[in-house]
């Protein structure tokens, strides 16, 4: 018999609920034959067998949500034996999966973020408690780690009184009850790879005069109807609550003149149709102008690291841009853009979001990024106040272009004029470095032939 346990479905992803079965007990299956498809707060993929042989069980029913490092199928192999297969260290590599969009209002974003603000604490965890779990994602369900945060408690000091090594509610109220030490989140003290005995006590559990409370019982009013909040949408509210609790966020804004820029956009797509760049878009020449302005300015590619109280900066230069699918919002994330000319950044953009709105990007595709640009300029609008992607410190959002009379020379013409705001982490960019930020940005634009020495 042989044990498959979840494996690990990529950076900072610990459970991933079943979209779909690809068997059932008593069929058999090939290895590298489809298994199952997982829906994490990344991405869709699916998990091809590790061994051929006969299905004898399986666990978690579709819409279920499941642990990395739990058994998910076990396998008559024909070997004898029951052999249990570890989740590995590294990313499976895994099939970008296809299947159809989950509930409506479900939605996709790129990578984790620390949400839970640490607890400082009189008693120092013992040595013992650190190592419960060991390094891997501890086995216990949303609702415990939501109480977990609430009471300041380290999921990973807690001893499991739940199968499989689960920890349950029950197993977080007795450790709080008791005194036991938290130092600070499990959730943040695994993302930032410290021990937690190293972390030092910043602040108190909670934020002054700040408290959820629950919704009113509006069925008393009329009919109601409850959806949960699962998998990739349950990751964007954390993620957006994250940067906005933890980032001081300013916003500055201004246009961009892109006539020249449009005529010159569009009169190359009907000059390389057919052939590649005939998907031209502004969105390539603005991450464009970002990359070169990102080289000159290592702020804007920064993250700040609270638990050192360093600045981190990135020398390579990965821009993820937002893109609207059936399930929502995604961003995936164009590697080394530097690098890259306009015309392959174009190819690389279209070719993204293809994949994010048919449901087959890779999660690989959708981690990594160092700065975002969102355009919403296709919907409307004459202006967007964007939300950093964390732990990222700025994002650039564009609006719709639309001509518009300005003065030129002190007279009134019309040009199309770009609307853009950026907003940026007030710890480590200040309002003139953003202000110098966008000031480049704008003359970038207005005038291509400037851009086009770097396409």
């Amino acid at each position: 018999m042989f044990e498959f346990k979840l494996p690990d479905l990529g950076e900072g992803v610990h459970e991933g609920e079943v979209l779909q079965w690809h068997v059932k007990p008593g069929d058999t299956i090939g290895e590298d034959e489809p298994l199952l498809e997982v829906e994490t707060d990344k991405a869709a993929v699916t998990i091809p067998s590790p061994r051929a042989g006969k299905i004898v069980s399986t666990t978690g029913k579709v819409g279920e949500t499941i642990n990395v490092g739990t058994v998910v199928v076990v396998i008559d192999t024909g070997e004898g034996g029951a052999v249990a297969a570890d989740a590995p260290d590294s990313p499976v590599s895994t099939v970008p999966s296809t299947a159809p969009p989950a509930a409506s209002g479900e939605a996709a974003m790129a990578r984790s973020a620390a949400t839970s603000a640490p607890v400082a604490s009189s008693a120092a965890p013992t040595a013992a408690a650190e190592v419960i779990h060991g390094t891997g994602p501890v086995p216990a369900a949303p609702a415990t780690r939501r109480l977990a945060r609430e009471l300041g408690v380290v999921l990973r000091q807690v001893s499991p009184s739940g199968p499989g090594g689960r920890v349950t509610a029950d197993d977080v109220r007795r450790f709080s009850e008791g005194g036991g030490a938290a130092v600070v989140s499990d959730q943040l003290a695994g993302d930032a790879g410290q021990s937690l005995s190293s972390l030092p006590a910043m602040g108190g559990p909670s934020i002054p005069f700040f408290e959820v409370e629950g919704l009113p019982d509006y069925s008393q009013y009329g009919s109601v109807e409850r959806e949960s909040i699962r998998s990739i949408r349950r990751k964007i509210a954390r993620k957006m609550v994250s940067s906005m609790v933890i980032v001081p966020h300013v916003c500055h804004m201004d246009e961009a003149d892109v006539t020249e820029l449009e005529k010159f956009r569009k009169e190359e797509r009907v000059r390389r149709k057919g052939q590649p760049g005939e998907r031209l878009t502004l969105l390539a020449f603005v991450i464009k102008a970002v990359t070169v302005l990102l080289r000159e300015r290592p702020k804007f590619n920064a993250s700040i690291d609270p638990l050192r109280e360093e600045i981190l900066y990135k020398m390579f230069y990965n821009i993820g841009f937002a893109a609207d699918t059936p399930k929502g919002l995604v961003v995936p994330v164009v590697k080394n853009a530097a690098d890259k000319s306009i015309v392959e950044l174009s190819e690389e953009i279209a070719d993204l979001a293809d994949k994010a709105r048919s449901g087959t990007i890779n999660v690989d595709n959708l981690r990594g990024g160092t700065f975002t640009v969102t355009n919403v300029g296709s919907l409307g609008g004459t202006g967007a106040i964007p939300t950093i992607n964390y732990p990222e410190v700025a994002i650039v959002a564009m609006s719709r272009a639309e001509d518009k009379p300005v003065v030129r020379d002190g007279q009134i013409v019309i040009r199309k004029m770009l609307p853009m705001t950026i907003a940026f982490d007030h710890r480590i960019i200040d309002g003139a470095d953003a202000a110098r930020f966008m000031t480049a940005l704008v003359q970038y634009l207005s005038n291509p032939n400037r851009l086009l020495v770097y396409a």
